[in-house]
């Protein structure tokens, strides 16, 4: 039901899973493997898949950090958007690529719940994307020591709240890895 006139169609935008920025993410190994789930289907059911990759002063572009993690391969034909703040529009090619591909609803997996997640999916639901957070294939990692509460509950609050989020004309919704289908 996206705000976006003409985009029927549904991407996997997947967010930020590099080396440097997973390393020591929560449950890291079961959502790599939830997003390859994912990657996987989207691939069979004709769905683009886009990978966004971050880069800043403390991830430079070309090191071993800031590429992607290895259990996650991008094809040559799937495009990848490069970015330099938290939500993936922001100054990116990201809404150019989606609306090449007539996208209007997005399935959202990746790093770090607490930031370019939450930025992103906010970045979408506002520019008129239906927007589908995977609840088991986002994590962030432990930022206790600066006052945020473990991981397990950021990415639980963020589950709760955007399962209940809502504005005209689009959805926001949350569901498991297992449930995301790649049609309609």
């Amino acid at each position: 039901m996206t705000t976006l006139p003409d985009r029927p169609n549904t991407a996997l935008v997947v967010l930020d899973m590099q080396q440097g920025v997973v390393a020591e993410a929560h449950q890291r190994d079961a959502v790599v493997s939830n997003i390859a789930a994912l990657v996987d289907r989207a691939r069979e059911a004709g769905a683009p898949v886009v990978w966004v990759q971050h880069s800043d002063d403390r991830l430079e572009k070309g090191s071993r950090a800031w590429e992607y993690v290895p259990e996650l391969r991008r094809r040559e034909q799937e495009p990848v958007v490069h970015k330099s703040f938290s939500d993936a529009f922001d100054d990116t090619d990201l809404e150019r690529v989606l609306a090449a591909a007539a996208v209007g609803r997005l399935m959202v997996a990746g790093a770090q719940t607490d930031e370019c997640i939450r930025s992103t999916i906010h970045g979408a639901f506002v520019r008129g994307y239906d927007v589908t957070l995977v609840s088991d294939a986002h994590t962030t990692e432990d930022l206790t020591d600066w006052g945020a509460p473990p991981p397990e509950q950021v990415i639980a609050h963020t589950n709760l709240y955007w399962k209940y989020h809502g504005g005209p004309g689009r959805t926001a919704a949350v569901a498991e890895t297992k449930d995301v289908t790649f049609s309609g």
